[in-house]
């Protein structure tokens, strides 16, 4: 197998891509990509560069435009001429004076497991339970990831939270307020 290299592709000011981008190493983006752009190293959105893309890569640098959303292992660099809408997580993030970040952001320690987790769970497949040859199933329903039930669980929890919220009888003191 071939020892990785320090290559960075780069898509020039004046190239259009719409649809799903994976890089080994770096990219260096400089023209318009529309879809999700995947790299094991770094990504840098140039200047005058428009991403209307997810961005999931080990470190992401910002000077252009990006609308959507970004994760990165290591670290996101919003430099002065970067505009983001969308949220980030990753486990450093460093906005410099200019930027422009509109969006929620995860950062830090918990943020990278959260990162290294949803990964994990992209590559783990789940197979179903097969039925005994000759049997029927009792359930013809799909099964659900444990993931997916426990996400699922604590939407609930929250919502149950603001309904709960919601219901309780208001004193005279508070509606004063």
């Amino acid at each position: 197998m071939p020892e990785p290299t320090n290559q960075t592709t780069i898509i020039g000011p004046d190239t259009t891509l719409k649809g799903e981008l994976t890089f080994e190493n770096s990219a260096r983006i400089m023209g318009r990509v529309e879809g999700k752009v995947s790299s094991k190293g770094e990504v840098t959105i140039g200047d005058g560069a428009a991403c209307k893309a997810t961005i999931d890569a080990g470190r992401v640098l910002v000077d252009g435009v990006v609308e959507g959303n970004i994760t990165a292992k290591e670290k996101v660099q919003l430099n002065a001429k970067a505009r983001v809408v969308g949220d980030i997580t990753a486990l450093t993030l460093v906005v410099s004076e200019g930027a422009s970040f509109t969006g929620h952001c995860r950062v830090g320690a918990d943020a990278a497991k959260r990162i290294e987790a949803e990964a994990a769970q992209r590559t783990r497949t789940v197979t179903p339970p097969q039925p005994r040859p000759g049997s029927t199933p009792s359930n013809p329903t799909p099964h659900a990831t444990p993931a997916a039930t426990d996400g699922l669980a604590a939407a609930f929890a929250g919502l149950e939270a603001k309904l709960a919220g919601i219901s309780k009888p208001r004193t005279a003191e508070t509606v004063a307020e």
